[in-house]
């Protein structure tokens, strides 16, 4: 089934303290996975919001301050690279998820998240596949969720310049394996993931 192809999204609540959850950062090598939690205002709706990996860089800094101005509520959170390696990814993400939910002011009553597990909130609400192009608070998680992490990888390529985090963020690119087996791993390399052990072997 392709995205074009995915049913109407059908939400089971009706109020305005709706919560789309989102997170960036499950595949990187290093750092923190970053999540974000948005309760749009209906009264202030927001144009444009899409998959935050589907816009530029450029637009994505708009939206973010724009959803920081018109949103009812929104908060980000994170796990950091060592509850990572303790947890596992899944739970981290989970973990960073619960927290932005709990930081929001005033609280949901109901979640949206993208993916096809609930983080184990108490708060009602369901999984959404492919949430981020299917309904505007999650997008908008997902925005606030990698404008933010970006920064991080951006502030550690000032750090540490010979890795290139500015370009691929901490994914697991061809040049990143190399600077790795190059340099050895740093602080925030996530020890649990494999290309990151086998260099620490070596180190």
């Amino acid at each position: 089934m392709t995205k074009r192809e995915l049913p109407p999204l059908v939400i089971d609540y009706a109020g305005e303290r709706l919560a789309g959850v989102d997170e960036v950062g499950r595949g990187p090598l290093v750092g923190a996975v970053v999540a974000a939690a948005v309760i749009l205002d209906p009264a202030r709706p927001i144009a444009g919001l899409n998959d935050s990996k589907a816009l530029s860089a450029k637009r994505r800094q708009a939206l973010d301050d724009e959803i920081r101005d018109r949103a009812l509520a929104f908060a980000v959170a994170e796990a950091s690279p060592a509850e990572v390696d303790e947890l596992n990814i899944y739970h981290a993400t989970h973990l960073a998820m619960r927290r932005a939910i709990d930081a929001l002011s005033p609280t949901a009553e109901y979640l949206l998240v993208d993916g096809n597990r609930l983080p184990g909130h108490p708060l009602p609400g369901q999984a959404v596949v492919k949430g981020d192009a299917r309904h505007p608070a999650i997008a908008a998680a997902s925005i606030l969720a990698k404008v933010a992490r970006d920064a991080q990888m951006l502030a550690l390529d000032g750090r540490h310049p010979d890795y290139g985090f500015a370009r691929h963020k901490g994914y697991p690119t061809r040049e990143h394996l190399a600077a790795l087996e190059r340099l050895g791993p740093l602080p925030e390399h996530r020890r649990s993931f494999a290309p990151v052990k086998r260099q620490l072997a070596l180190f």
